[in-house]
């Protein structure tokens, strides 16, 4: 069974779908999950620490400063001994503290110095979630690396509908088996990936190269995010200032022909994401000195065309990956372009971003992008941290594999 002797601690935070964690815990119980709970002051509220303790056969937490049981209470051993946290309901308070980061009791602390999955289940009036200051923390929070369940569109205990509602038990449920059933796929199937990223360089000689604008932040991000998910990932990239992503293979390469015999090295690989910006010709042959500014004759200096990788990646009959997913750069037609680059160069997926647009291009912290299928499907990432925008398209691209796939 997925969820057989898995551990989760529920913090248990205010307001009145807070009964519902008893449903939750009952349900988890029957298929065999540990359970430890912390519940808030404001949980208290709702529930009891006996009603919890006797549902989950184990102590209920509650004060960070509770001398006689200083022991059983460190937030650093909390958090260490569970496999995922989950803290349900989150109200709008309890999500603008995680978003300053703030470590005053128990259950903020714990979530502070966490070291797993944290997973967030909101719930609060639908003005209160739509409010600016809950939609800008919601952001913070995914770029920090939370996970949410819902919430989901419905009446609420104030008499109003609308989105806010806090995902049932068994939607959480659901959501947590889905979790664990795709880590033990990662681990039984021993998933790899390559992620090529960052620009290339082609000198003309000892002093002058061809490149681009590329920073390389779009593939670190995702190269980081398929390794959370227990993908082996190798990520080959271009020059870059950014600092090599721990748990990362990384290969660091200057041309187009060097990036493409790393790619060949990686392989055979399950998935292959391909964001780096080659540059598309390079010189015939680079001159061994400097050329003297007096000596330059442009018309002298002759172009071939590099190697495709993309292309040889999903033209590759003998390694192809299950997987190939480019990146669309483009200044002008972008989705009429990327779909035109998908058809051409025969991958799975192609992600488009406007890198006219200075605030999701080149060097920004920021992205937008389109994702299209083969089928012609168009799904928006809107605006966010490229590390936000690398969790989705990571999560996205493990959902195909193993739908690809039919793993069980």
């Amino acid at each position: 069974m997925t969820l057989k002797n898995k551990k989760i601690l529920i913090i248990i935070g205010g307001g009145i779908a807070a009964y519902k964690s008893l449903d939750l815990i009952r349900l988890l119980k029957k298929n065999h999950m540990e359970i430890k709970t912390i519940l808030t002051k404001s949980g208290r509220e709702f529930v009891t620490p006996l009603s919890l303790s006797t549902l989950t056969k184990s102590k209920t937490f509650e004060n960070i400063f509770e001398s006689e049981s200083e022991a059983e209470i460190d937030h650093i051993a909390l958090s260490r001994w569970a496999d995922i946290i989950l803290v349900m309901p989150t109200t709008a308070n309890f999500m603008s503290k995680l978003s300053l980061g703030k470590a005053e009791d128990l259950a903020t602390t714990v979530l502070l110095a966490a070291d797993k999955d944290i997973i967030l289940v909101p719930a609060m009036n639908v003005r209160m979630w739509l409010h600016k200051a809950t939609q800008s923390n919601l952001k913070i929070l995914q770029d920090f690396g939370y996970l949410f369940i819902g919430p989901e569109k419905g009446e609420m205990a104030c008499g109003e509908f609308g989105e806010g509602k806090m995902s049932s038990p068994r939607q959480i449920f659901a959501y947590l088996k889905n979790y664990f059933d795709n880590k033990n796929i990662v681990k039984k199937k021993n998933l790899k990936a390559l992620v090529t990223a960052g620009p290339t360089r082609e000198y003309i000689d000892p002093i002058r190269y061809i490149s681009n604008e590329s920073s390389g932040k779009q593939g670190y991000e995702i190269a980081i995010a398929l390794n959370k998910l227990g993908i082996k990932t190798t990520l080959i990239t271009g020059p870059s200032r950014l600092a090599s992503p721990k748990g990362v293979k990384v290969k660091k390469i200057i041309s187009a022909d060097e990036m493409l015999v790393e790619v060949k090295k990686a392989l055979p690989v399950d998935l292959a994401v391909c964001t780096a910006a080659v540059v598309d010709f390079k010189p015939i042959e680079m001159n061994k000195n400097k050329i003297k500014k007096d000596k330059l004759n442009f018309k002298s200096i002759n172009f071939i065309k590099n190697n495709d990788i993309l292309n040889f990646l999903s033209k590759n009959n003998k390694n192809r990956p299950q997987i190939v997913a480019g990146f669309s750069a483009e200044t002008e037609s972008v989705i009429k372009n990327s779909t035109q680059k998908m058809k051409n160069k025969n991958c799975d997926l192609i992600f488009a971003n406007d890198v006219s647009k200075k605030e999701i291009g080149f060097n920004s912290d920021f992205n937008k992008v389109s994702m299209i299928d083969q089928n012609g499907n168009i799904k928006i990432l809107p605006k966010n941290k490229k590390s936000f925008i690398a969790n989705k398209i990571a999560q996205i691209l493990l959902d195909k594999l193993i739908d690809d796939r039919n793993i069980n």
